[in-house]
């Protein structure tokens, strides 16, 4: 009577009194009634929305019956932790629990609480209950991430009971805390810090946390060497800079005495060589007020230095050398340890640092150290060409021996093209395991996509009853499987919709009229739907076909993995299908003609199979399938925005667009709809649409061996990447660099915007478009450099980032290659004279580039005019510098070295 009772309470939503009518249940009525409750739950969760309410008002007393009914700790936690139990109100739901579970044993309660802290997705919001339970209980304090953020926002909100803004004082909470000492040295061990940390200020003199618990530790609460050990770790596993001002804050505010920062130097040692800059700059300064006191060692100095040295941070490096140079002008017999670790910027990347070691090495460096100079002289190879004649001079004969020839270029082998995967070779389960894959991936990768899609094909044609079979639990969990009737095939995307057509939940009548609402709204100068659409068309066709006609195999199915179809294969799968009597799907012929490498000399071989099709391949292997033309040509930003999109150009400079032709061999009739709207004419207006991101990988696939045409489409996107800082198109100009067809102007125009993008990963990603299409050999440099001049002089392109592009380039053993471009690019950069921001960086590169491949070439306009420039401002220095290697090159290809040359260079 009395478990009917409390079924009839949970129903009825009657809180209040389950707490009286669980406690007289033995533990056997609990556990018998248990079971009853778990059947309620689930039928409560497959409720639809129409019963919310009854709904909200039976899962409280869910929660407080399962929780006095479940006698075992793990399923009593697992029952109060569960989501579907949840209520809004935590306090009250806290209380509850408390009252249902308070005639339990403590090292019960001990286990319920240690369970709940361990789940790292409830543990913060089940603080208060764990807290209690464990008060109850008198066991440890859990140790878990989620148990300590949620004390860190009871204490910001004023301890237990308090609500935010009513709450008081996080000194008063602390100060009152009975626990300070055990959760406190928890806070360093935690994954991330607890965000309440950085909301109530980061002021070291106010009331924020770092504030706070600096002065618990003055005044005895805290132990001051715990904070400042627990900082100390924590800031050396490092983490993003948000992550980590919590900790070098509190650090500032405990000031710590030089005896403090002096026990500690080997972790201030680390962080300046491996922390994010602000981090690192502050160890620095630790360590340099630690070295002028005399408090460091020098062989804790250099190792500081081998570190921080190496570093990309112009100013660190600089303030390193300069902390150097004063120990070595305190205690001059340091120098046999700290000169070769002065040793180590060498091999910067910036040469005017390069040039400040050297100095500092023939400053302190004394005619009797000759071992000391030999040790300096094999280090002496990481100099650029000018400063290593300058060591030759200071350090000798193996310094000189470093002063190598000009360097070729040596660059990184192109990526080779792979024979897609052959669909005929993959078994009924290989398919069926492949199509699960692609099912359940996010981005299905193209090339995976086609090899499914052609076995599904021809398992379809061999054997469909089979191919079903295998499919349906595979896809078990797909919705358009788990509906009852037939299901729309806009919702299927890809290779999906084939396996829905396979097992028989879409009509074909549906796939004839699919696709007509697809890029509806969407403007005609969309080509990420008119790609989608031919992507989509195919499909759709193949799906219908399984229906009707089945296909033996797919036409268009590639032939390599950039999408490319041979013309060969292409013609004896015509054949094949010739002595099957069956015609080609009008899609998928269509789609093999974009795919098909065009050889004429294959021509003859299509003509001579005797079909329509077979002509059709001669004549688009012959003239119709000529690529479109392109116009180029400078324009103004846009006025507006569109109401579908968003205006890319409003703001920014004048910009290059490019225009294609009509292409008529994509006109005549014999083209599908959706295929013939890539032979429109195409105008970049600089808006953006919305499309769905993501398969701008897989559209390459459509025409693949039309690599100027893609360009002209990618070019909007990559501009707006250097003018407006979007960022992913780089990624696809890298994967367009390895695709077929012509390289022509407008390819060579994307990959010189792709150079000026505002986000490193871009920047890199053209840059490998451009190795790629050098290591081919289909790199025009002149081309290009002129294509950077043109951009540089718009605004397109930022010296800065064409820097960065050019040194990663050099850096992969380009070095002739970067230097034609910058100096191509040169002129239009110091254009006026004064030069524009960022030109010293640009300059520094070429005049690295054009040390090392001995480049002899004229000088550049603008570079005589910079060299001559009063001061040792970096555009004049390397501008000098310049001058000077080229000069110095052009002396060496006359059989003379120019006297003076490498001191002009240092100077």
């Amino acid at each position: 009577m009395s478990t009917a009772a409390v079924l009839e309470a949970v129903r009825r939503g009657a809180d209040d009194t389950l707490a009286a009518l669980l406690r007289p249940l033995t533990p056997a009525e609990r556990r018998a009634l248990a079971p009853e409750l778990a059947a309620l739950r689930r039928e409560v969760r497959g409720w639809d929305w129409s019963r919310w309410q009854e709904r909200e008002r039976i899962r409280r007393g869910l929660l407080l019956a399962g929780a006095a009914c479940h006698t075992g700790a793990a399923a009593a936690a697992s029952w109060i932790a569960a989501r579907d139990l949840r209520t809004d109100h935590p306090a009250q739901r806290t209380a509850l629990l408390l009252r249902v579970l308070a005639d339990r044993e403590p090292a019960w309660l001990g286990d319920v609480a240690h369970r709940l802290a361990a789940r790292a997705a409830t543990a913060e919001e089940d603080y208060p209950l764990i807290r209690e339970l464990v008060r109850r209980a008198g066991c440890p304090l859990p140790t878990g991430d989620g148990f300590v953020r949620g004390w860190v926002r009871d204490m910001s909100t004023g301890g237990p009971g308090r609500s935010a803004g009513r709450g008081r004082p996080l000194s008063a909470a602390l100060r009152e805390e009975p626990q300070l000492r055990a959760f406190v040295p928890l806070l360093f061990e935690t994954a991330e810090p607890a965000e309440p940390l950085s909301w109530y200020g980061r002021s070291t003199d106010g009331g924020g946390w770092p504030a706070e618990l600096a002065r618990l530790a003055g005044e005895g609460l805290l132990d001051r060497s715990v904070l400042a050990d627990g900082c100390t770790a924590r800031l050396l596993r490092g983490g993003r800079p948000a992550q980590l001002s919590f900790f070098l804050d509190l650090l500032r505010a405990l000031d710590l005495t030089q005896d403090e920062q002096q026990a500690r130097a080997g972790d201030w040692i680390a962080m300046a060589g491996d922390a994010p800059s602000p981090l690192a700059g502050q160890a620095q300064g630790i360590l340099a007020g630690l070295a002028e006191a005399g408090r460091l060692t020098a062989e804790q100095l250099a190792e500081m230095s081998s570190a921080v040295l190496f570093r990309p941070e112009k100013k660190l490096v600089r303030a390193q050398l300069v902390l150097l140079g004063k120990a070595l002008r305190r205690r001059p017999d340091d120098r046999s340890v700290l000169l070769p670790a002065a040793a180590a910027a060498f091999g910067h990347a910036d040469t005017a640092l390069q040039e400040r070691a050297l100095r500092l090495v023939a400053a302190h460096l004394r005619p009797d150290d000759g071992a000391l100079r030999a040790e300096l002289a094999g280090q002496a190879e990481f100099l650029g060409p000018v400063h290593r004649r300058a060591a030759a001079d200071l350090l000798g004969a193996a310094a000189d021996d470093c002063a190598a020839e000009p360097c070729e270029d040596v660059l990184p082998p192109a990526p080779e093209r792979r024979r897609q995967a052959p669909a005929g070779d993959l078994s009924l389960a290989s398919t069926v395991e492949l199509v699960a894959a692609l099912a359940h991936a996010r981005q299905p990768g193209p090339g995976e996509s086609e090899t499914a899609l052609d076995a599904l094909v021809r398992h379809a044609h061999r054997d469909r009853a089979a191919l079903a079979a295998a499919l349906r639990p595979a896809l078990a969990d797909r919705r358009w499987l788990r509906d009852d009737g037939w299901t729309d095939p806009e919702w299927i995307e890809g290779v999906e919709l084939v396996a829905a057509t396979v097992l028989g939940c879409v009509r074909a009548a549906d796939l004839r009229t699919s696709g007509s609402r697809r890029g509806v709204g969407y403007p005609h100068d969309c080509v990420h739907a008119a790609l989608g659409a031919v992507t989509a068309a195919r499909i759709r066709e193949a799906a219908a076909r399984i229906l009707t006609d089945p296909l033996p195999f797919l036409l268009a199915a590639p032939s390599w993995d950039t999408g490319t179809l041979e013309p060969l294969e292409l013609v004896a799968r015509l054949a094949e299908y010739r002595r099957l009597g069956i015609a080609p799907a009008p899609a998928d012929f269509a789609q093999a003609l974009l795919r098909v490498r065009r050889d004429p000399e294959a021509a003859a071989a299509a003509t001579a199979s005797g079909t329509a099709e077979g002509r059709r391949l001669a004549a688009w292997l012959a003239s119709d399938g000529e690529p479109p033309r392109t116009a180029r040509r400078v324009q103004q930003p846009a006025p507006a925005a569109s109401l579908l999109g968003w205006d890319r150009t409003r703001g920014t400079a004048p910009r290059i667009v490019v225009e294609l032709s009509e292409r008529p061999g994509l006109q005549n009739g014999s083209f599908p709809a959706e295929f013939r709207r890539l032979g429109r004419p195409y105008a970049d207006t600089g808006r953006r649409w919305y499309h769905w991101s993501g398969f701008e990988l897989a559209q390459h696939a459509v025409m693949p061996e039309d690599r100027e045409a893609q360009a002209v489409w990618l070019l909007p996107a990559l501009t707006a990447c250097a003018t407006v800082g979007e960022r992913g198109a780089g990624e696809l100009l890298a994967r367009l660099a390895e695709l077929g067809g012509p390289a022509g102007p407008v390819l060579h125009l994307a990959v010189a915007t792709g150079l000026g993008a505002r986000h490193a990963e871009d920047r890199l990603a053209a840059v490998d478009a451009l190795l790629v299409l050098a290591a081919r050999g289909e790199l025009d440099a002149a081309l290009l450099g002129r294509d950077l001049a043109e951009l540089l002089a718009l605004g397109t392109v930022k010296p800065n980032r064409l820097a960065d592009a050019a040194r990663t380039a050099a850096a992969a053993g380009a070095y002739a290659l970067t230097w034609t471009l910058l100096a191509q690019a040169l002129p239009a950069l110091l254009a006026g004279g004064a030069g524009a921001r960022g030109a010293g960086e640009v300059l520094a590169v070429a005049a690295d580039c054009a040390e090392r491949c001995g480049a002899a070439g004229p000088v550049p306009d603008g570079v005589a005019g910079a060299a001559e420039r009063a001061g040792s401002s970096q555009l004049a220095v390397q501008a000098r510098r310049l001058r000077a290697a080229l000069a110095e090159a052009a002396a060496r290809a006359g059989g003379a070295r120019r006297p003076g040359a490498g001191a002009e260079a240092a100077a």
